[in-house]
């Protein structure tokens, strides 16, 4: 593989906007590219390679360059992480640099368990306080792979097979998902935004355990549904679907933003029974109108986002214990406010994208002990209903290294009075 100067100093140029970790690493990079008007897609591609690799490996990179400056970085990743060699890289290093460079490939330094799992101390300190240590190493070194390109796929438009039959007329090769009834999986990291499927709204860009959540809520036709942290509207579009467009379907959000990328999406969806609706905050006076009248509803609660650190590594940078415990009271508050829209006999299923009991067993047992109309009903259970084998009981709990795709946790409940 060959590195050409420019592209080593843009990476370097990246790192140095997307390292102070002050905003997500997809808006900082985003933010580089728009000031970097020509640069061309492969030095792009090269770039964002760079960069996420990098920040997955950010402690042992550290350590091992002995520097964490940009350039130093840039060039430890290359070599260390891109399957760069250094004799392919040395035309585009100073004397000074090639000198260090040798020496990076040689040096051992010894590292820390954390270090090696390229963890913070206290993530650390909490996987090996969760899981047994076997299971622990299994999903951090999971966690350390690249995620694949999962899609949806619109079944009020078309089938699987018909998708991904047209897929491969264009180049691109796909395999059902191995849990998801409508997922699949598809080969590379193809551009899809020009995709003829992709702007008639027949997929849409979702991770396999993300669509798991909407044979949960299990929609029936004729059901009101809240997903009450809608977020940009992925599972909502997914329960409309399951609803056939039917019913109707509250896609709630604090976010105009997010709210407002839903928007073009429900109108390529062919969806008619999806309204978003801007809330201020979980007491407000658009949910309090709703109390008692839903039959199922979906609390994809903010968190930490752990589960999903292949896709999102800067998480595990930019997080902490107290930012831990700020997700965790937010999450009661909500899951309490959702539980009031439901009627009795309706369904309430709490989600995260962690893997931490904090944010997931002790937010749901914590309901549970406050609110006894409220019962816990199995999770695996219902997705066996759907034709869903997966392990475990009574949450669902997914996990990328046995089930390849984010790290997600699930409950579902039911109001018994």
């Amino acid at each position: 593989m060959t590195v050409h100067a420019n592209q080593l100093s843009a990476l370097a140029d990246a790192l140095a906007v997307v390292l102070p970790l002050g905003e997500p690493a997809d808006i900082a990079l985003h933010a580089f590219f728009r000031s970097r008007t020509r640069m061309g897609v492969r030095d792009r591609a090269f770039v964002a390679e760079g960069v996420f690799a990098t920040l997955r490996r950010l402690r042992s990179l550290t350590r091992h360059a002995g520097t964490s400056t940009p350039r130093g970085l840039a060039i430890a990743a290359v070599l260390r992480e891109l399957g760069v060699s250094l004799r392919e890289l040395e035309p585009v290093l100073s004397e000074e640099e090639l000198a260090w460079a040798k020496e990076l490939k040689a040096r051992k330094p010894e590292l820390s368990p954390a270090e090696s799992a390229d963890l913070p101390d206290w993530l650390w300190s909490k996987l090996d306080a969760t899981l047994p240590a076997g299971e622990r190493d299994l999903l951090v070194r999971a966690l350390l792979s690249s995620a694949p390109l999962d899609l949806r796929v619109n079944t009020l438009k078309m089938t699987r097979d018909a998708v991904r039959s047209a897929l491969a007329g264009q180049g691109i090769a796909s395999e059902p998902t191995p849990f998801s009834p409508i997922g699949l999986r598809v080969t590379g990291k193809p551009s899809l935004k020009d995709q003829p499927l992709f702007a008639d709204g027949a997929i849409e860009v979702q991770d396999e355990g993300s669509q798991l959540l909407g044979y949960l809520v299990a929609p029936r036709r004729s059901d009101m549904v809240v997903d009450f942290c809608a977020g940009a509207g992925g599972k909502a579009l997914m329960l409309g679907a399951l609803m056939r467009s039917q019913g109707r379907l509250y896609a709630f959000d604090v976010s105009p933003q997010r709210l407002a990328r839903l928007k073009p999406r429900l109108a390529r969806s062919g969806l008619s029974n999806v309204q978003p609706t801007l809330i201020e905050h979980e007491r407000d006076l658009k949910i309090k109108r709703l109390a008692g009248k839903i039959d199922r509803v979906l609390v994809d609660a903010p968190c930490s986002g752990f589960g999903t650190l292949r896709r999102n590594p800067d998480l595990k940078w930019r997080q902490s214990q107290a930012s831990i415990d700020r997700f965790a009271a937010l999450q009661s508050r909500i899951l309490a406010a959702s539980a009031g829209l439901l009627k009795p006999g309706g369904r309430l299923v709490y989600a995260t994208c962690s893997v931490l009991p904090e944010e997931n067993d002790a937010i749901v047992e914590g309901f549970l002990n406050a609110h006894p109309r409220y019962a816990l009903r199995d999770a695996i259970g219902e997705l066996a209903r759907a034709g869903i084998a997966i392990d475990g009981g009574p949450y669902m709990r997914l996990y990328p290294h046995r089930h390849g795709c984010d790290g997600f946790f699930a409950a579902v409940m039911e109001r018994v009075s």
